[in-house]
């Protein structure tokens, strides 16, 4: 059996869930962080010592973990072959860069603005934070823009987990309230970026 601890509004959590009804595994979900406590309990620590979400169990290899691209790997390695485990090492180097990509760049960014603009008030807002961030964010964009330009997905030639990683952050952005543009100042409604997300976003699994 597989369990998973985390809440529903977890970007990281989010990409766990979805890793999960991509590959149709069953599992049980303990609602864990902020408002449901759990993850500050001294049994819950004793499981995963940073107090964080999500926390993967699974009880068939015995396996106890956290961070949530390190589940990603697992899951799609253990339960394979399937459409999201790439054996070729090459190939899948080129789709694991993007979720350390995805770690070391995007995601400090995006906390900032979730933290600073969507969580606080107007009034209380500071923009010597947040510009920078957002500044950071649109160079992302265009990276991943031009990626996506190139290839149908950041996994490739197929949807993947660099997709499952990356997704979940490029929509808390867009449906932030910004406005996003490009290098140019110009919007990008109809970039190769906003495209993705709207495709990922009406994936089945995303459904269930």
């Amino acid at each position: 059996m597989i369990t998973l601890w985390g809440r529903n509004n977890s970007t990281n959590v989010k990409k766990v869930l979805w890793a999960l009804e991509e590959l149709q595994l069953p599992y049980e979900q303990i609602m864990a962080g902020l408002q449901y406590g759990v993850n500050d309990t001294p049994e819950y620590l004793a499981m995963n010592p940073s107090g964080l979400v999500p926390l993967l169990k699974d009880d068939a290899t015995q396996s106890l973990l956290w961070e949530s691209n390190t589940i990603l790997r697992y899951l799609a390695a253990q339960y394979g072959p399937n459409p999201l485990w790439i054996e070729a090492p090459a190939q899948r180097a080129r789709m694991e860069k993007w979720m350390d990509w995805s770690t070391s760049l995007l995601t400090p960014a995006h906390r900032t603005i979730l933290m600073g603009y969507v969580r606080t008030p107007p009034e209380q807002r500071d923009s010597q934070v947040l510009d920078p961030a957002i500044a950071t964010c649109e160079k992302l964009f265009v990276q991943l823009d031009t990626t996506l330009s190139q290839q149908l997905w950041f996994s490739g030639e197929d949807f993947g987990l660099a997709d499952i990683a990356i997704a979940p952050f490029t929509y808390n952005l867009f449906n932030s309230g910004l406005t996003w543009s490009s290098c140019s100042g110009q919007l990008i409604p109809d970039s190769n970026l906003r495209f993705s997300s709207a495709t990922t976003g009406g994936r089945p699994s995303l459904n269930e």
